[in-house]
């Protein structure tokens, strides 16, 4: 297969370190590569060199000549904000080939946005327009750097789709372990400045590698097992040689000592794994509700309509509520919109919250840390403690102490994101609210964020459509969809309602319009009610086949009711 890239040994320096050590790789034709690792190890610094934005220190990398790739950033060009989606896609061809772009506007799904200002857009359709923007350059390789971000799950099993039909190769940084599963047949894990290249996809290849470094473990212990032993000898023979004034010994001893140095110089080599640490201190109130919606108009903007109502809900200490939508359906600015009341110090009407609750606030866009501030300065605002306090916290966190003078725009996304999560921590809140907190966070901050979400002492209010941390974290599920928000009462039956529309079809692949309940109708004649109840029976049949762990008990629920009820229409 055609090599597209080849690079050898390879490296670069950061302010506070090597990013890279000796990488070397190939880059061939029709590669489906996940880029995998941890928050601040240089995934996007990687795309960058490769793209050309970015030189070495050392190495060379070198392309063939049949090598035609575009890098999809994260973010869409600020001069783009001001045009329409129509006129973004325009701006990336040539004027011979307009009619190209006009085409991508239906595989994008944006012809009826097609001239709405790439302001008003959401996130999940600046992503659509960024991927639309490259293809049109006609590339072989895509460079995308974590794409999925800010993507709720219709925009993300859209951009499944888009991957799995593009026809060329991409290397793809995510922290989505099922989009990397079911997009990439190749995981190159990046870790300790090193590439540690898989032929298999993202979970297969991280289990692999754990299998590895359990080995590693244990030939290291076994090495440091004989090394303990050699340096033990070596002692006594140098206090025997010293006391007894042994030359003999004395030389075995030093002999020893250079055996040992060269057992160090090759053994085993650990992981030092992720330098990350995440949790989230917190307190419980005594009180019966933290906050409550009474009847509370949520509006994107001053002025503007509402988009929906929140009624007739409430939140307890120990709650950890998810709330789930689409994106543009009003979760965020439920969010701001209170946040702006706390700010000001007292409720709109149509809610109130507990006047002794401490509530803390985590925006998706991370701007409550000051980009002109160091790393040590950032905290105080948020959690005015003692600079020696702070120093510690970030330390243990895996700020190393050469960094805490760094400014807060020198870090990446998921760097802030954990800065954040510190600062949150450190100031032992009653109610977390959390716009989007996993957009930033590699996979073993989504865990350890779900773990210290779970038991959290205090209630939790999180917008979210990352299904894991919903369903490990949370024990309440809100659903605003068609303009309500409504209570579920857990996870599976909030996504059924979710992702079924009023016509009865969820407008999603197979595989997930499987696990959405079926949107009872009113068959039209006989032919529909037999046609609909062997349709039931085949859904019942199939969940039912599964393991007792992945059935959906109360899709089966609905689905017999509605048997039941055709069964009776139909005389049986």
């Amino acid at each position: 297969m055609t090599t597209l890239i080849s690079a050898l040994s390879v490296q670069l320096d950061a302010g506070h370190g090597p990013l890279f050590q000796d990488l070397s790789f190939t880059v061939k034709l029709g590669d489906r590569i996940g880029l995998i690792g941890h928050n601040g190890c240089g995934k996007s610094t990687l795309l960058k060199l490769l793209s050309g934005q970015l030189e070495p220190n050392s190495g060379e990398i070198q392309y063939a000549s049949a090598c035609r790739l575009q890098h999809v950033e994260q973010h869409l060009p600020e001069r783009l904000y001001a045009l329409s989606a129509r006129q973004a896609l325009l701006e990336a061809v040539e004027p011979n080939q307009h009619w190209r772009a006009d085409s991508l506007l239906a595989e994008l799904e944006l012809e009826t946005q097609a001239d709405t200002l790439v302001s008003g857009l959401s996130g999940g359709q600046h992503t659509r327009l960024l991927l639309g923007r490259a293809v049109l350059r006609q590339p072989n390789l895509l460079l995308l750097d974590e794409p999925s971000n800010h993507l709720d799950l219709p925009s993300l099993l859209w951009l499944e789709d888009f991957l799995s039909r593009w026809p060329g190769g991409f290397i793809l940084v995510s922290h989505d372990a099922r989009l990397l599963d079911r997009a990439t047949r190749h995981s190159w894990v990046m870790r300790d400045a090193r590439l540690h290249r898989f032929e298999l996809p993202c979970s297969q290849a991280l289990a692999e590698l754990a299998e590895t470094d359990e080995a590693a473990r244990a030939r290291h212990a076994g090495e440091q097992k004989e090394i303990d032993r050699l340096a033990a000898s070596s002692k006594r023979l140098a206090i025997w040689g010293r006391e007894h004034d042994n030359e003999k010994l004395v030389r075995k001893a030093k002999s020893m000592e250079k055996r040992i140095d060269r057992l160090k110089d090759e053994q085993t080599f650990v992981s030092r794994g992720s330098p990350w640490r995440l949790s989230l201190q917190g307190q419980a109130l005594s009180a019966d509700s933290l906050l409550a919606f009474e009847s509370l108009p949520v509006s994107a903007a001053p002025g503007v309509p509402p988009l929906f109502t929140a009624a007739e809900l409430w939140l307890r200490p120990g709650d950890r509520v998810a709330l789930l939508g689409a994106n543009g359906a009003g979760k965020s600015s439920l969010l701001r919109q209170c946040w702006l009341d706390i700010q000001a110090g007292e409720a709109c009407a149509g809610w109130r919250w507990h006047p002794a609750a401490s509530i803390a606030y985590y925006d998706q866009s991370l701007r409550q840390l000051a980009d002109e501030a160091t790393l040590i300065d950032a905290l105080y605002p948020l959690a005015p403690l003692p600079e020696a306090a702070r120093r510690h916290a970030l330390i243990a966190a895996g700020f190393a102490y050469a960094r805490h003078s760094q400014k807060v725009s020198a870090l990446s996304g998921g760097e802030r994101a954990r800065l954040l999560f510190l600062a949150l921590s450190l100031a032992s809140h009653h109610l977390l609210w959390l716009d989007e907190p996993t957009n930033h966070l590699d996979l073993d901050g989504k865990r350890e964020l779900a773990s210290a979400l779970a038991a959290f002492p205090g209630g939790a209010l999180l917008v979210s459509h990352d299904r894991e941390l919903i369903e490990a974290a949370c024990n309440r599920f809100w659903v605003l969809d068609d303009g309500r928000l409504r209570e579920w009462p857990d996870a599976d039956s909030a996504y059924a309602a979710l992702f079924t529309t009023p016509a009865g079809s969820t407008g999603l692949p197979a595989t997930a319009a499987e696990t959405a309940a079926p949107a009872p109708e009113k068959p039209s004649g006989e032919d529909a009610q037999w046609q609909r109840l062997c349709e039931l029976e085949a859904l019942l049949e199939t969940d039912l086949a599964r393991k007792p762990k992945h059935q959906k008990p109360q899709l089966q629920q609905a689905w017999r009711s509605e048997m039941q009820a055709l069964e009776q229409a139909l005389g049986l």
